[in-house]
């Protein structure tokens, strides 16, 4: 049963292995290949509108005595940490995983947060695996863990494990998915505040009892070496301390929270210098200070980015120059024959006031076309423009256009229009839907606007136009702005005068898509047949 797998394919075979019922999250790199593995294993795999709501599903399910896995980049889990926090005080009674991929280095991310804090926060055991293996591994006592204690468990991985392949070995015997069984018990589902006081009591008995499995049983590595140099460290930081300093004494950490303390307090007694190994923030250091044991502290350069085997080198020896300058790469652009590079060229003309969001058309803030002005989060851009539109002389606000993709408008930018229906500018406000029939940026996942599901077959499709309209949104176009340029340059400038709300969606499919799209659409239309 050996075989090659990165990160993400590995979590995906034990999902399937596990016996997990659901799969759901939002796509985001660099976890979207999860999903998409479990299903191709013969896994139910579902994409959801956002993550808030693929974690509230992922919760029904374990209500319902089911296993599910929920999937999302880092940032995603900022959007699904309202029902997680709860979540945790809620007794499941299937296992609940939440699969958080960090994305130090920023890859493919607006920030590096770090969301280690959010099992601290959100008071959820948590696993960090180093390898293909600990991921399909980390996957079953994720589950096992969550099972015995009624709770979820938080799955954290980052770019180098979700995308590193390695050997390793699966199960041969697959776990039956277990039967779906409701008990009524509102004392352990309901949260409202007489259920929840003492919910937290029994929330916090828990990780005290995990912490005590932990110390015993956890999953925890000693690698004897030399007393002179102990380093405490996890995930995939571990790889690279065993290559940058094999003589060294390590503990590694499966579990970082809650942390096996006295586990780390012997080891570092049993060093002459104990440094913690992490990427980004100083997690390992603050808990380990915290419980008094002394531990020495990465500098401050190397919080930032990932870590590799030179990098940890310079870290352990406290080599404070400066890094040598990563080598240039070429910029990333918008593909040439891009349907969005008509709409940026267009509001780049009309000098437009540009508040963007999260998507490929994101790069329409570089040259050539210099047109987006603001990026923050996801949905973000409706609010952000709105706020500009509120506060701006009439001269100005009547420049502001918010811009964002059709994944992204199914993602958070509907309660944008709300908001924008709701508290309208004086001066009106122009928002223009990019379409191109796929959530391009991560790699052509579907999305409710496509009308089809992640294995691409047919299901219902949430009609934009007929959303806004209901929503009151009085002028709605749809127009293809590659084919009608000069039109949809009219369009925009007669929005921009208006005092009115004005939604344009630029309809056109991404070029790279076009011809799956096509093939998708052939095959549903003769199993419809």
């Amino acid at each position: 049963m050996k075989i090659l797998l990165n990160g993400d394919e590995a979590i995906a075979a034990a999902a399937y292995d596990a016996g997990v019922a659901l799969g759901t999250g939002y796509p985001g790199t660099p976890s979207t290949e999860i999903l998409e593995e479990f299903e191709k294993f013969g896994g139910n795999a579902q994409w959801a509108p956002n993550e808030k709501v693929a974690l509230e599903v992922g919760i029904g399910v374990s209500f319902a005595g089911g296993r599910s896995i929920v999937t999302m980049k880092h940032v995603g889990l900022n959007v699904a940490a309202d029902p997680l926090f709860t979540a945790a005080y809620a007794d499941v009674s299937g296992a609940l995983i939440v699969v958080s991929a960090d994305d130090p280095g920023m890859a493919s991310s607006q920030n590096e947060q770090d969301n280690r804090r959010y099992a601290v926060a959100a008071a959820i055991p948590m696993l960090e695996p180093s390898d293909s293996q600990e991921a399909y591994d980390f996957t079953f006592l994720a589950i096992e863990i969550s099972e015995r204690w009624h709770i979820p468990v938080l799955l954290r991985l980052t770019t180098r494990v979700c995308h590193s392949k390695a050997i390793m070995e699966r199960r041969e015997q697959r776990l039956p998915v277990r039967p779906a069984d409701y008990t009524k018990n509102m004392r352990v589902h309901s949260m409202m505040p007489a259920n929840a006081r003492p919910a937290h009591r029994r929330l916090r008995e828990k990780l005290h009892q995990i912490a005590q499995w932990c110390e015993q049983s956890g999953p925890t590595r000693i690698v004897e070496g030399s007393r002179s140099l102990g380093v405490i460290t996890s995930g995939i930081s571990y790889e690279h301390v065993r290559e940058a300093a094999p003589e060294a004494s390590v503990l590694k950490l499966g579990m970082t929270y809650p942390l096996p303390i006295e586990t780390i307090r012997k080891f570092a007694a049993g060093v002459d210098r104990c440094i913690a190994v992490e990427e980004g923030d100083p997690y390992l250091v603050e808990q380990i200070r915290t419980a008094g044991i002394a531990v020495e502290d990465k500098l401050e350069n190397f919080r930032f980015g990932e870590l590799d085997i030179d990098r940890v080198r310079r870290l352990i020896a406290r080599d404070g120059s400066p890094e040598p300058a990563p080598v240039p790469g070429k910029p990333p652009a918008l593909c040439p024959g891009c349907p969005h590079r008509s709409a940026f060229e267009v509001f780049r003309d009309l000098n437009c006031i540009v508040s963007g969001d999260i998507g490929c058309y994101g790069l329409g803030a570089l040259p050539p076309f210099d047109a987006i002005d603001s990026s923050i989060c996801m949905g973000a851009s409706i609010g952000i423009g709105l706020g500009l539109r509120h506060v701006l002389p009439p001269e100005q606000a009547k420049r502001v256009v918010s811009v964002l993709g059709d994944s992204t408008f199914m993602h958070t930018g509907i309660n944008g229009v709300i908001e924008m229906v709701y508290n309208p500018p004086p001066t009106g406000h122009v928002l223009v839907i990019l379409d191109n029939g796929v959530t391009a940026m991560t790699g052509m996942q579907e999305n409710p606007g496509t009308g089809r599901k992640l294995d691409h077959t047919r299901t219902n499709k949430v009609v934009f136009e007929d959303v806004l309209r209901a929503l009151g949104v009085k002028n709605v176009h749809v127009i293809d702005a590659v084919a009608n340029k000069a039109e949809f340059a009219k369009l925009v400038q007669e929005s921009l005068d208006k005092p009115e709300l004005s939604v344009i969606i630029a309809r056109r499919e991404c070029l790279l898509a076009a011809r799956s799209i096509r093939e998708w659409e052939k095959a549903n239309a003769a199993i419809c047949n």
